[in-house]
Formats: structure tokens, sequence, C-alpha cells
């Protein structure tokens, strides 16, 4: 998603697929005035004016990063806009930008379906509360290096999901932006600069990966590819993780990795249970991880205690769940429920949740071999 934003301020051809998450992104950048055209599996992006752009309403579906990603971009050139998605999206986290909306004398009005803004973004000095998420802070990445002079960004200890920070850092400096460390806690944004057209491949993705390759400690036999040896991305932690796991009852951090956690709650009640800290900021992800992955593993016969920071799998038995599974909504939790469906079976409500970021997932699980029936909605996720 970063890598679409990017060739929305300039312009350039990308290799990326169709997931909801993308979609909701491309929408955005449109409704702001960029040219998209997809020719099969590439995203072909001219780009706009931020500071040119007509009042607009940008779609954002269910995506939050998306929604975090554009609240700067539309705050750069002054004019009223609206950003819209459902309930269960306006009720992520915002505070970061309410705020800072307030203390420059922006307008930022949140209801139940949208939020407006008005009011445009000066240089200047940025205080971003560390533990709420990384998006807030890619998002003024994206926007501070555009205005007319340069900005800092100091971080609120503690900072959680540092790596994808690191990811948006990355991308800039493909697209001819240098921004970087002043200190551990602190950002250096110089203004006055311009995204200049790249074609680029998108890297394969850790979190997806890591579903995959969970299946390897079951004692499957798959080889994922195209993921890059030298990503910033802290979800490539899980072949860390994975056979601390596979060994023992470990206790894990899932402070930057929160993609990673459903997968490995699964694995955990696959093999010997684990204890994992940092899941506070998991209660605001597409669903509440922790107690959604709680309550499914239940079925299971896996009992999941949640504390405020911490989770805790216990060993136990697994056995076939005698009810239908829930996703939650969530497509990190219909995956997740899927490694453990392999050894069980089961059956998973809501599975149509994995087009927000991996639309071709189930037939991509059945093309290792897997026996997946899609019924209803289901098949919609083919």
């Amino acid at each position: 998603m970063r890598a679409v934003i990017r060739p929305g301020l300039a312009r350039g051809v990308l290799e990326a697929d169709r997931s909801e998450d993308i979609l909701a992104t491309v929408d955005c950048l449109s409704a702001l005035g960029a040219v998209i055209r997809w020719e099969k599996d590439n995203v072909r992006v001219t780009g706009f004016d931020p500071f040119g752009a007509a009042s607009a309403s940008l779609p954002c579906r269910e995506s939050g990063s998306t929604l975090r990603f554009m609240i700067p971009l539309c705050l750069l050139g002054g004019r009223p806009m609206r950003l819209t998605g459902g309930e269960a999206l306006m009720k992520r986290p915002l505070s970061v930008f309410e705020d800072i909306c307030r203390q420059r004398g922006l307008s930022f009005r949140r209801g139940a379906n949208e939020v407006r803004l008005e009011g445009a973004l000066t240089p200047g000095e940025y205080a971003v509360n560390g533990d709420v998420s990384s998006q807030f802070v890619s998002g003024l990445l994206f926007a501070l290096p555009l205005l007319p002079g340069d900005s800092l960004l100091r971080l609120i200890p503690p900072v959680e999901s540092r790596p994808y920070i690191h990811m948006t850092l990355r991308a800039l400096s493909m697209f001819g932006v240098n921004a970087g460390w002043a200190d551990e806690l602190t950002l250096r944004v110089p203004g006055g600069a311009s995204y200049t057209p790249v074609d680029a491949a998108v890297e394969g993705d850790y979190s997806n990966a890591a579903v995959f390759e969970a299946l390897n400690c079951l004692g499957g036999r798959v080889r994922v590819t195209g993921l890059s040896v030298d990503s910033s991305q802290g979800d490539q932690v899980y072949r860390d993780y994975f056979p601390r796991l596979a060994a023992g009852a470990p206790m894990l951090d899932v402070s930057d990795c929160p993609d990673l956690a459903p997968v490995l709650f699964a694995l955990a009640a696959a093999k010997h249970g684990a204890a994992f800290t940092g899941t506070r900021r998991l209660r605001f992800k597409e669903s509440d991880r922790g107690g959604a992955m709680a309550t499914e593993l239940a079925k299971f016969g896996i009992q999941t205690d949640i504390h405020e920071n911490r989770v805790v799998v216990h060993a136990g038995r697994l056995h076939a769940p005698e009810t239908p599974l829930s996703s939650h909504g969530d497509h990190r939790v219909a995956m997740a429920l899927s490694v453990l469906c392999v050894l069980t079976g089961g059956e998973i409500d809501g599975a149509e949740a994995v087009r927000k970021s991996l639309p071709d997932f189930w037939a991509r699980l059945k093309g290792l071999g897997v026996d997946v029936a899609l019924t209803g909605a289901m098949d919609n996720a083919r």
C-alpha cells in the first residue's frame, strides 16, 4: 500500500494484487485526482498535485491504514475533505490526528461513517504517541516532505511497530524523498521535496507468507517465494518465532508484529502453548484479535487467558470444532484459523474477510492440496 501511495504523488507502474486494502487506496487516490489504470497484475498511476486537489469524498472501505495514510494528504490543500468507511473502521483510534488538528486550528469532525477535514498542515514540530499505531507516523511522513519547510516528528515512547516506520522511510527513499532518524525518538523530515517517477515491484508480504509457512511446523512442505531477504518488514520475525513455538512454550513479544499474532496464537495452540507480550494494541485491529482468537481457540478445546498487555495460550489437545468458527470480520483471524482446520477440519464463517489482504488465499491453500470447499459468501473469496 505504501508503494501505491508514492506514485499517487508522482507517477509510476507497480506490480500489485487487488486486495481490498489496495483497492481502497486506489479509490482514494483517484478521488484526489490521480489517474489509475490496471494492466493485468500491474497498476499504472499518474500522480496528482495534493495542494491543488479539489474537495472530495474518499472511500476508505474498511482499511484503517488507508484512512490514516490519507488524512495528512487531505490536509495539504486546505480544502474540505470527507473520508468514508464502515462503523467498525471509524471506531478505530484516530486521536493522534484529532490532537494535531485541534492544536493547529484545523477542523476534524468525526461521525459514525465519516471523517470531515478542513485546513492546511504547516511545517513544524509534531508529537506523536508511539504506542497507538505506526500508521499515524507513516501518514505524516507521506505528507510533510511536500510542505515548504522542514519538520520534526517526535515520538512519545514507548514506540511500537518501529519496523513499519522503517518500511515507510525505505519506500520514500525509493521515490526520491529523504527523511530519517535524528535519534531513536525523532524523525527529521526536510521540506520542499517532490516524488520522482519509478517503476517498481511490491515485495512479498511476510504477514501472508507466515500463514503458509506455519503449515511446515505441522508437517507440511511449503516453499514461499518472492520475499525480500533484506526486507524491513517486522513480520519476518516469524522465521525466528516458529521454531521456538515448535520446540517449547516460549514467551514472545508481538508489539512490533501485531499482524502475526493470530497465526502465532494458532501455532501455539497446535504445539505446546506460549505466552505473548505487547498485545494491548490487538484490541484495535480489524477485530479484537486477542479476544477473537480466544473465542475461536476454545472451540478447538484450547484455553486462552487475556490480560492487559499479555496473552497466554495454554497447551492442550486440539479437537475438531463442533460449531462453526468465525473470522470476526478479520482477514488475519480467518487465515490463522485455517491453519488449525488443516489439522482438525472445520467450517469458518466470514471466510471472505481474506479479500482484505490476499483475495486468492483459499485458492492458494487449495493448490497446496488442502481440501477447501467454498460455499455461499465464501464462494466470492476465490
